[in-house]
């Protein structure tokens, strides 16, 4: 499960402010240069980020398995036309560079999830965007970050409890009524004992975080982070 994993790695030791701008610089330029040569070297930047981060790409990847089929239908139904010559190699290949750009901000976006708490993400948002603003977004991803993988959690029970009473025998639209039933009504319970806690713990807006600080480790994915940023620009 695609979820923050304590540990030593550089990638853990770098500050979250400097993890977010990474990520951003590097989308940044995946958009910019969406061709075979600059998509090779930003794979290649994947591959630096994995490492360090000691995130398995193929670990990663499985997190993501349901939207590959998504990206890999799409240059399919791009080339397709309605007419001669019925397939269009160019619209396909260009569909294909932008599924592989997502593929690679994916994979970056998995070193950060396993390598940032989720108290750290809050605490970087709300030291970068100032007053109540960055409080809601920071209250809000440190949310997210704790609540998605219960869900995730919940669904798989889900579908184990129906594999064992052989409901994978059952149509696809009768299983994904009951998956998605289940599931929501699960979310839905999820969120009152949430709001309840919350309300327990009386929620504070500015809640006193951990402090961050730059070391000389954030100092060549800061330089890197403003390369990505120019090639983005020029």
């Amino acid at each position: 499960m695609l979820t923050y994993t304590p540990g030593d790695s550089l990638a853990h030791r770098l500050d979250p402010r400097t993890k977010l701008l990474l990520q951003i610089t590097f989308v940044a330029a995946a958009v910019a240069h969406t061709t075979p040569r600059g998509l090779a070297i930003l794979t290649g930047l994947t591959a630096l980020f994995l490492a360090a981060g000691r995130v398995s790409p193929q670990s990663a990847l499985w997190e993501f398995r349901y939207a590959l089929p998504l990206l890999a239908a799409g240059p399919l139904v791009s080339g397709l036309t309605f007419g001669a010559p019925w397939f269009v190699v160019n619209e396909a290949v260009e569909t294909a560079l932008a599924s592989y750009r997502v593929v690679l901000a994916l994979l970056v976006s998995a070193v950060y999830v396993r390598t940032t708490s989720p108290r750290e993400s809050r605490t970087a948002i709300q030291r970068t965007v100032p007053g109540k603003p960055g409080q809601f977004l920071g209250m809000g991803v440190a949310l997210v970050f704790r609540f998605l993988p219960v869900l995730q959690s919940d669904l798989a029970r889900v579908r184990e409890a129906m594999a064992a009473r052989l409901g994978d025998e059952r149509p696809v639209i009768e299983r994904m009524q009951l998956v998605a039933t289940a599931g929501l009504n699960r979310a839905f319970r999820r969120a009152d004992t949430l709001a309840l806690a919350l309300q327990a713990r009386c929620l504070a807006w500015n809640p006193t975080l951990p402090e961050l600080r730059f070391s000389r480790l954030d100092a060549p994915a800061i330089v890197l982070s403003a390369v990505l940023a120019v090639s983005a620009v020029v």
